[in-house]
């Protein structure tokens, strides 16, 4: 075995480990029923688990769990499948492996309670038991795990038999016990933490730790608890908080963002194995993630400095009205008009810096540049950014994803479309790859747009992301999007403010087709008011509005789509949606502070015929 209890030790001092999230929560949500042996899909839907498994993978995942928590006999037995243990746990295994295949991922061999009481509670002997661990983690180890997790264990003997069971096969496996807590942090069994984490590190297992049952609030509280108790490395997996019914559906609640803090909190005390357990999904994963990999930035930078250098001083970022002319306009509350221009799919663009040319001479502020939208392999916008300016003489905004670059490729880029003249910015987190061309490439997402704008605030003020110096602030207007028609529009705010409260100066909705919904959106981030920018998007048919609805969350009113549908030819469909995206603008523009156009298929005129609807001058200045 490659893997074994040496190498995994000196792994985890290295950095932290971040496991995977829930598969159960997955499933469920792609439409498996409870009622089934969620394990016997590896033989039956191999390909559905090795999708779920990518998804971990591409959210930066370093160890994916196997899908075998309850591949054991009894709890297969209750499915009429006890004798199907060991393919049901090698297949599991080697669909983990084929989704990590192009990843340095590690593979832990997931092993869950036996689902029975056992002696002295039960009818089932510590022998049996034994030897029931004993035939799943056979199959594992058989197939090649890296690792051994055992988890979610309420009663200390079962586990126990778990890992004497795992012993008795392998003395040089690296193995994780995890029990499961209350809210009061005693496992299910009664016992505190004390006596817990005292009977785990007397055991033969490389490191100890909490999953499941309980949000990461209670969890931290216990995890300092045994941090008092043990020299063995913690781990630490939570639920995404209490679960909560709605609609007959028991939702778990905690963000991405929260659950993202409090994998910091673990590690600083003391955790070196972090993930999730029901309820998190790769969302949350990849901002944990995200969170860690900025975490150990800085505290190796941190370290370093300390015994090297004082600390960088950060210099205050220029005033906004001295970056660029957009700068200037937002800072100035003169209304902003802006058009978006999708970079070709070759490295041709002269009908982009044509279009370009016309927009400047009917009077547009800035040309906006998305990256890859729907994550297709198109020309950098970054260049086409840089030949806008160059060439026709007009501001660009940068769209800046953070699908594609780590955050050493981040500041690079940054730094070198600041050294060029590129003053606009809005951070997006980015289309997953699935979305697009290429979907098996690998998505990066160091961070999302709330570290993305963390970052280049940063950067504003003079320093890299580890705080050091550099030799010049750069001087970014910094925008991000903003979704006002997600059904979830709380978390949309939370998110909002989060990016307001690291940097963000405006905003660019998604496009507008429902007046109230931007208005509750303006009123519910009162708190946190930036300039807003409404997205306008000129339908050219009722699919493009089902598209819009379905697949960009975008929330188009059902007056809207039935608009759309009763077109009677496309050149109908195409008149219609103008006539729908000039009567928002007309609805919006005394609220926001610019639009954005989206310019379908290349249509620039499109565009034009829409601005005629802010009136003159004086009217668009007055906002």
């Amino acid at each position: 075995m490659a893997f074994d209890a040496s190498a995994f030790s000196a792994r985890l001092l290295e950095a932290p480990l971040l496991f995977d999230g829930a598969m159960g929560t997955l499933l469920y949500a792609k439409g498996i029923f409870i009622n089934r042996s969620y394990d016997e899909l590896n033989l039956s839907q191999p390909d559905l688990i090795r999708g779920i498994h990518a998804e971990y993978v591409q959210a930066g995942a370093d160890v994916i769990e196997t899908n075998t928590f309850g591949g054991n006999s009894f709890r297969l037995a209750r499915h009429g499948m006890a004798e199907k243990v060991r393919d049901i746990n090698l297949a599991g295994v080697a669909i983990a492996r084929a989704a990590t295949t192009n990843s340095a991922a590690l593979i832990a061999g997931a092993v869950g309670p036996l689902g029975v009481r056992i002696e002295p509670l039960g009818k089932t002997s510590l022998a049996e038991a034994r030897e029931a661990f004993r035939q799943q983690i056979a199959a594992l180890l058989e197939a090649g795990v890296d690792m051994l997790v055992l988890e979610t264990f309420g009663y200390l003997e079962e586990l126990n038999q778990a890992v004497l069971a795992a012993r008795d096969l392998d003395t040089n496996i690296p193995i994780i016990a995890q029990v499961t807590v209350d809210d009061d942090g005693n496992s299910l069994d009664g016992s505190e933490p004390a006596s817990f984490a005292a009977r785990l590190d007397s055991w033969p297992v490389e490191a100890i730790g909490l999953n499941c049952s309980v949000g990461p609030a209670t969890m931290l509280d216990v995890l300092d608890q045994m941090r008092q108790l043990t020299e063995k490395p913690l781990a630490a997996q939570p639920n995404a908080g209490i679960p909560r019914s709605v609609d007959g559906r028991n939702i778990y609640l905690c963000s991405p963002e929260y659950m993202a803090s409090y994998a910091r909190k673990f590690v600083a005390a003391g955790a070196r194995i972090v993930g999730g357990c029901c309820g998190t999904t790769p969302d949350h994963i990849r901002v944990m993630k995200a969170a860690l990999r900025i975490n150990e930035a800085r505290t190796r930078t941190s370290v370093l400095k300390s015994s090297t250098q004082p600390q960088a001083k950060s210099s205050p970022a220029p005033p906004l009205e001295e970056r660029s002319q957009l700068g200037a306009k937002l800072a100035a509350r003169k209304f902003v008009t802006m058009v978006e221009i999708v970079p070709p799919k070759g490295i041709l663009a002269a009908k982009e810096l044509e279009g370009a040319r016309f927009l400047k001479s009917v009077g547009v502020d800035v040309i906006n540049i998305p990256d890859s939208p729907r994550a297709s392999a198109r020309m950098s916008n970054q260049s086409l950014c840089l030949l806008m300016q160059q060439q026709v003489g007009i501001e660009t905004v940068l769209h800046y994803t953070c699908r594609d670059r780590n955050v050493l490729g981040i500041q690079s880029d940054l730094l070198g479309a600041s050294a060029t003249g590129i003053r606009n910015l809005i951070c997006i987190t980015g289309d997953p790859p699935k979305m697009g061309d290429y979907p098996d490439a690998t998505a990066v997402f160091d961070v999302d747009s709330i570290g993305l704008v963390n970052i280049v605030s940063n950067l504003n003020r003079g320093l890299d992301i580890g705080g050091n110096a550099t030799n010049a602030s750069t001087g970014f207007v910094i925008g991000v999007g903003a979704n006002p028609g997600l059904p979830d529009i709380e978390e949309e705010i939370r998110r909002f403010a989060y990016k307001v409260e690291a940097g963000a100066e405006y905003v660019v909705t998604q496009p507008v087709f429902d007046l109230g919904q931007l208005e509750d959106f303006l009123r519910f981030i009162e708190h946190c008011r930036i300039p807003v920018i409404a997205g306008i998007w000129p339908l050219t048919s009722i699919r493009n509005a089902e598209f819009m609805k379905n697949e960009l969350r975008v929330s188009v009113p059902d007056a809207i789509m039935d608009r759309m549908a009763r077109a009677a030819s496309a050149e109908a469909a195409r008149a219609e949606g103008v006539a729908i995206a000039r009567e928002m603008i007309e609805a919006v523009k005394h609220v926001v502070q610019g639009v954005q156009i989206s310019a379908p298929l290349g249509r620039y005129t499109v565009a034009v015929d829409l601005l005629e609807a802010l009136g003159s001058e004086a009217t668009r200045s007055q906002i």
